[in-house]
């Protein structure tokens, strides 16, 4: 009975200790940490090891396939902490689904070759369990399982009075926000735990950008402008980072963004990757602390509750609303989102072909087409969100443009290759601006442009030669009337979405215009793009 239930029930749980200090960054041992987080730890692995006895009748095979599920998720962690520099939330779970639906997006940083091994292992792991090990209960019958069911209870109960008594002194009554903090603090199991409790809370009926609570004014629709929001994937400007990036790069986006009525740095919620927190803080003006435990992934909870938002603030003027991404609408829950803030249409990935693809992803010169089209075909005040896919990772699995250097100073080092297939595509996304400055200056209405970069790139390689960016990436927001005195200031993207809805109303003043009409004073900055 020692060697067929009890010592692979000790293994099971040394191993469960042992193998959260390979996370990244490293959990205090648990004699350091508050008591309640022992109880979660010890009570969640018998809770976890028991259920995988009972089914499948084999205590090795249950340490075996324990560990090795846990050994899986805190390497998946730990390539989360090196590229997006935060461990695996309790939200990510859900990333598993995804990656069957989405390869692309994650099989590459996790490692093709290694998800490849460890498919093959788990396969041969199971044959090996199910007939190396014979079944405890046709073996010894019910009476040898009532240890791990005294261990199920024993589980629960510890979780529960662990909780109860040291709940006063040691538990953070605030939702967790810092999850490599609460790594640190509380161990892993405990960061997903309590992360689990915030999920199922909703979000206050009071959430809620004010300015987007406010009644709109009755504006005629022949005084409104065209508005085009561009948020483009993994965009920022690196020349500020390196002094190896030419100027050039970025030269047609410069054009527009020098003439803006405001520019600047963009302090973002995300890093490498998440784009769903920058564009949730743009669309409510939202910050963390208001979204609590859902800032990690909001469209959770905004797929079924309703907040005030800009693009509702845009229908509430006469708005036709709609946003393009050449993508599956249903990926973050946006299909249920975005009609609940607004948006009249959503354009996926569906209304685009292969032969519009620069790379692995739909081209943003595809998106500034589709832009003029919807433009030029109807008269009504119209807002248009773009959310770009052409510069999205892996940027590895792209071959180097044939001259690398084309926007470079000088050569590259080896595992840098990243960064001149990023600043191709970035050079494109510029072309791109360019053409819907262009396109908005063609309408008789007045046209607002306003974009920004929902975070940095994915370069762990390069990061570790280069240095890593401080995390900003960058806005504007232009007019087709131009400014008299253009402005630069850094921002946060939640305070991004007033800014635009103030220079809307700021501009219906001006009324219609004809197309290509430079009626503007020479000192206001205004220059065609043709």
């Amino acid at each position: 009975m020692i060697l067929a239930l009890w010592m692979p029930l000790v293994l099971s749980l040394v191993l469960w200790c042992a193998f959260e200090q390979l996370l990244l960054p490293r959990p205090r041992p648990n004699g350091k940490r508050p008591a309640f987080t022992s109880a979660i730890d010890i009570g969640s692995w018998a809770l976890l090891y028991g259920g995988f006895v009972l089914l499948l009748q084999r205590p090795w095979f249950a340490m075996v396939v324990v560990g090795a599920l846990h050994m899986v998720i805190i390497q998946v962690s730990n390539t989360k902490a090196r590229t997006l520099r935060e461990p695996f939330l309790c939200q990510d779970f859900e990333y598993f689904v995804d990656m069957v639906k989405h390869p692309r997006l994650y099989l590459p940083f996790f490692g093709i070759g290694l998800a490849i091994a460890s498919t093959l292992a788990g396969i041969a792991a199971i044959v090996a369990g199910f007939w190396l090990e014979p079944s405890i209960l046709l073996a010894r019958g019910w009476q040898a399982l009532t240890p791990v069911l005294a261990t199920l209870i024993a589980g629960g109960v510890a979780l529960r009075w662990g909780l109860s008594k040291s709940r006063p002194t040691a538990y953070p009554d605030q939702p967790p926000l810092d999850p490599n903090d609460e790594l640190v603090r509380f161990g892993f199991t405990t960061l997903l735990w309590r992360q689990g409790r915030e999920l199922v809370k909703p979000l206050a009926a009071t959430t809620g950008r004010e300015e987007f609570r406010q009644p709109m004014p009755q504006v005629p629709a022949q005084a409104l402008p065209n508005v085009v929001i561009v948020q483009s994937e993994s965009f920022f400007d690196p020349r500020r980072w390196s002094d190896a990036v030419r100027e050039q790069v970025l030269a047609p986006w410069d054009k527009v963004a020098t003439q803006s009525l405001v520019r600047g740095p963009l302090d973002v919620p995300a890093w490498g990757a998440n784009t769903v927190r920058s564009e949730c803080a743009f669309l409510t003006g939202l910050r963390d602390g208001a979204l609590a435990g859902h800032r990690f992934n909001p469209y959770h909870s905004l797929s079924h509750q309703q907040v005030p938002s800009l693009i509702q603030r845009f229908k509430a003027l006469g708005y036709r609303t709609l946003c393009i991404h050449p993508y599956p609408k249903s990926f973050y829950f946006r299909d249920k989102v975005f009609p609940l803030l607004g948006f009249d249409e959503f354009i996926d990935g569906e209304a685009f072909d292969e032969q519009q693809k620069d790379g692995q992803y739909i081209a943003d010169a595809a998106l500034a087409n589709k832009v003029q089209q919807i433009l030029t075909a109807d008269d009504q005040p119209t807002v248009v969100m773009l959310i770009t896919m052409e510069n999205h990772g892996p940027l590895h699995l792209e071959r180097q443009p044939e001259e690398p250097q084309q926007w470079l100073h000088r050569p590259l080092d080896k595992g840098c290759e990243d960064l001149s297939v990023y600043l191709r595509h970035l050079h494109n996304g510029a072309r791109m601006v360019e053409r819907l400055a262009t396109t908005l200056q063609e309408q008789q209405r007045e046209g607002i442009l306003c974009f920004y970069g929902d975070h940095v790139p994915i370069m762990d390689k390069t990061y570790q030669r280069l240095g890593e960016p401080d995390g900003f990436t960058d806005y504007f927001i232009w007019s087709t009337s131009g400014a008299a005195q253009p402005s630069e200031q850094a921002m946060n993207i939640a305070d991004l979405g007033p800014a635009l809805l103030n220079a809307v109303l700021a501009s219906t003043h001006h009324g219609a215009r004809s197309p290509g009409d430079a009626r503007h004073n020479a000192g206001s900055g205004y220059e065609t793009f043709k």
